[in-house]
């Protein structure tokens, strides 16, 4: 499930979205209201519940061999994203949705260019569309080549992660188990 050219992705467990407001974010790090979309590269980051707290992992130009194969693992392609064994449950069952939007809409957010993590919006957006059933989440990850790792606490992968070469993002971290 990723994004057509000029468009991007909002996901939501919520089917019933007919326009998309900005608005502050509970989670968010800066005061203005925006709208939220991804693109391509980073739609994969979203393939779970909302709430489920993941470290996501890939290899970049700079990530050096020894943590490629520390964090990534020899043999596992580029990509790993990390979940505790409790969400698995959720990931099976949950029902996500994906909502194309117009692309021109929105801009970098993030650092721009390959830094970018998110697009945004300061006005209102209507989807282009109804809303997509995303399907089964851990057959997402199998076809697009990015293992998804159980563990019983992410804490320790994801210290590791932050403190390698690999690129890396976590998402709802604040819902993992206190660390041990």
């Amino acid at each position: 499930m990723r994004p057509e050219p000029g468009q991007v992705l909002h996901f939501s467990e919520d089917p019933t979205i007919t326009r998309f407001v900005p608005h502050v974010a509970a989670t968010a790090q800066q005061p203005e209201a925006y709208v939220w979309a991804v693109d391509h590269t980073r739609a994969p980051d979203y393939w779970f519940p909302r709430q489920c707290p993941r470290g996501m992992a890939w290899v970049t130009e700079t990530t050096t061999g020894e943590d490629r194969e520390r964090i990534i693992g020899a043999g596992c392609g580029d990509r790993v994203h990390a979940i505790e064994f409790g969400w698995l449950e959720a990931m099976r069952t949950v029902r996500l949705y994906a909502y194309r939007l117009p692309a021109d809409r929105f801009v970098p957010f993030g650092g721009g260019g390959p830094e970018s993590h998110a697009h945004v919006a300061t006005a209102p957006v209507t989807p282009l569309g109804p809303p997509e059933p995303v399907g089964d989440l851990l057959q997402l990850h199998a076809e697009a080549g990015i293992q998804l790792r159980l563990l019983p606490n992410l804490w320790p992968f994801w210290d590791a992660v932050v403190a390698s070469t690999v690129g890396f993002s976590g998402i709802r971290l604040h819902n993992a188990l206190p660390r041990r």
